[in-house]
């Protein structure tokens, strides 16, 4: 049995699911631009008039959003939330499933290892991530293409898409280690996206207080911050080595976690 292949067919719909939901809120997070260009409102002035809390809370800061690049970057940051709630919720989907299903006997028998079992349930996630992350890529140049009168930020906009990937398989595998550290399957989805939404949170407080700049190496929402990204046409390398430095030590601990617990049949 391809523990890989098996995976794939089970969250297929599901993948098409959030596929088709970041297509739309892509589409219509643009569509707003437009709208507010065709009108000839300056909706900067707008959003300037807002209060500084408002503002970090729905990620409005450091952008000129009179330009359809400053749009998209607020945009982003939706786009994170999303990518990353699918990624923890299919991290902790792919481990706690057999528990809460019921099917460990099943998986379990079979003439393989757990780790290999394990390996072959994280690599279908990573496929999933990659299919997701791809289709926000191409749905996200498409739509700008049609809104953007100003200098093209194709660059920007992958530069954006990788990062996101960090925030994906960061997510994906505490997703994970949640779902092999808790004795409750069934609540392993909704611990894992209560971590998320902590750290989202967390990096809002941050965006909020300069003085809570220290705790930025908490978040992953703002490692690949869409304003640092697109003013610096790139990632910060530190932030790169942690997320996977993150995603190493999460995904091992899963491994270990998992070899050692007696399973419910």
């Amino acid at each position: 049995m391809n523990i890989f292949l098996r995976e794939m067919k089970a969250h297929r719909f599901g993948l098409g699911f959030w596929s088709l939901g970041m297509v739309a809120m892509v589409y219509m997070g643009m569509a707003k631009y437009g709208a507010y260009e065709a009108s000839g409102e300056n909706v900067q002035v707008i959003m300037d008039a807002l209060p500084r809390a408002v503002r970090a809370v729905f990620g409005l800061t450091g952008f000129d959003l009179s330009t359809a690049a400053g749009f998209y970057g607020v945009l982003f940051n939706f786009v994170a939330i999303i990518a990353a709630l699918h990624a923890v919720l299919l991290g902790s989907d792919l481990v706690a499933k057999e528990e809460r299903d019921r099917t460990s006997e099943f998986l379990f028998a079979r003439p393989a290892s757990r780790a290999r079992i394990l390996t072959g349930k994280m690599l279908a996630g990573v496929v999933n991530l990659v299919v997701l992350n791809i289709v926000t890529l191409v749905s996200s140049l498409a739509v700008i293409d049609v809104y953007n009168k100003e200098e093209p930020f194709t660059g920007d906009v992958v530069a954006l898409m990788v990062g996101l990937f960090f925030i994906q398989l960061i997510n994906l595998s505490i997703g994970a280690l949640v779902a092999g550290a808790i004795h409750r399957p069934k609540a392993a989805g909704s611990r894992a996206s209560t971590i998320m939404f902590a750290t989202f949170l967390l990096s809002v407080a941050v965006n909020i207080n300069e003085r809570l700049d220290v705790l930025a190496y908490l978040t992953p929402f703002l490692y690949f911050d869409a304003a640092d990204v697109m003013g610096s046409h790139g990632l910060d390398a530190v932030f790169v080595v942690l997320s996977v430095a993150i995603t190493g030590v999460a995904v091992a601990l899963t491994y270990r976690l998992l070899a050692a617990r007696d399973l419910v049949i």
